[in-house]
C-alpha cells in the first residue's frame, strides 16, 4: 500500500467516525412508574426523531416511495417532565410541557437548518424562548382553572442534531452523560439548596441542604421560570440518561454509572435502574431515557 493509499484510507477512517448514525443505530428507551408510595403518576417522557417529510400533491412519477429524503432524520428529541401540583394538576402540567415544547423545538429546528450553523447564538435563544411560550401557557391555564390551580412541571430535554446536542433544563430532573467511563451530570438541580450553595450561603452537607434539595426554585408553570441551554458534541461512545428525581432519591450516581457501564441495551439499563429505584424506596414516581449510539458497521 503507498503512502498514498494510506492517506486515503486513514481519511476514509476519520469520515466513518464521525459521520451520523443510522437509525438502526439508536438504541434508546424509556420507562415511568408510579413507584410504591404515590398513588398516581405525574411525570411524563418522549422520545422521538424530527423527520424531513416530503409531501406529493401531484406527479407524473408512477412511484414515490424512493424519492431522497422522505424519511430522513433531521434531530432526535428525548424529554422528562416531573408535574408538581398533586393529582391531576401535576400529570396535566406534565403533559402539557411535553406537548408544547416539543411543538415549539419542532418549529426552531428550521431557524436552525436556515442560518449558519457555526453560530447558533440564535438557535439558543430560541430554544429557551420554547421553554418560556410553554411556561406562559401553563401559568394562564392555571390561573382560568380552579382544578389546576398551582400546576407545575420540571422539563429537562436533550435534542440532538449531529454531531451536537442542546440541553434545555428547567427545574431538577437530571441528565447525565457516560463518556470515557466517567459519569458526568450535565444538569444541574434548579432548587433553592443548590442556589444557596452556588451563592456560598451554604454548603452540601449543611443539614439544611437535604430539605431544600427538594424545593423548586424553577419550574414550567410555577412562580418562575429560568431555562438554561447548554451545547454539547456528540460520540458515539456516549451514553445520555434522562431521569426525574425518583430514580436519584433512591440511586447513587456510582450506581447508575455501573449500570451504565454494563449495560446490554438501553432498555436493560432502564428496567434495571428502576429496579434499584424500587428497592431503594421507590418513594416518587420514577421515569428513565436512556439513549446511545451502536455501530452496526
Amino acid at each position: 500500500m503507498t503512502s498514498t493509499d494510506v492517506y486515503a484510507q486513514k481519511q476514509t477512517n476519520m469520515a466513518d467516525a464521525n459521520r451520523r448514525p443510522m437509525d438502526n443505530e439508536i438504541d434508546v428507551w424509556g420507562l415511568t412508574l408510579t413507584g410504591k408510595v404515590r398513588k398516581n403518576n405525574e411525570d411524563h417522557f418522549l422520545l422521538c426523531a424530527l423527520q424531513k417529510q416530503i409531501k406529493v400533491y401531484n406527479t407524473s412519477l408512477p412511484d414515490t416511495q424512493n424519492l431522497v429524503g422522505t424519511d430522513e432524520r433531521v434531530a432526535f428529541i428525548s424529554v422528562v417532565a416531573d408535574g408538581v401540583g398533586g393529582a391531576a394538576a401535576g400529570e396535566e402540567a406534565s403533559r402539557l410541557a411535553l406537548e408544547g415544547i416539543t411543538r415549539y423545538v419542532s418549529e426552531a429546528i428550521h431557524v436552525y437548518y436556515t442560518t449558519d450553523p457555526t453560530n447558533d447564538a440564535v438557535f439558543v435563544d430560541l430554544l429557551a424562548e420554547s421553554a418560556m411560550r410553554v411556561h406562559e401557557e401553563l401559568a394562564a391555564m392555571s390561573a382560568d382553572n380552579r382544578d389546576l390551580r398551582g400546576m407545575a412541571t420540571t422539563m429537562t430535554l436533550w435534542l440532538g442534531i449531529w454531531p451536537r446536542a442542546y440541553l434545555l433544563q428547567v427545574g431538577d430532573s437530571r441528565c447525565y452523560l457516560l463518556r470515557n467511563g466517567k459519569l458526568l451530570q450535565m444538569s444541574r438541580d434548579q432548587t433553592m439548596a443548590e442556589d444557596f450553595v452556588e451563592q456560598g450561603i451554604i454548603t452540601r452537607d449543611h443539614p439544611g441542604h437535604a430539605k431544600l434539595s427538594h424545593v423548586l426554585s424553577s419550574a414550567i408553570g410555577g412562580s418562575q421560570a429560568a431555562p438554561v441551554v447548554r451545547r454539547m458534541e456528540q460520540g458515539w461512545e456516549n451514553v445520555g440518561l434522562l431521569c426525574s428525581d425518583g430514580l436519584t432519591r433512591h440511586v447513587s450516581d456510582d450506581r447508575i454509572r455501573e449500570r451504565l457501564m454494563t449495560m446490554t441495551s438501553a432498555r436493560q439499563a432502564c428496567e434495571m435502574l428502576l429496579q434499584d429505584a424500587l428497592d431503594g424506596g421507590g418513594s416518587d414516581n420514577i421515569t428513565i431515557a436512556i439513549g446511545r449510539t451502536v455501530r452496526k458497521h
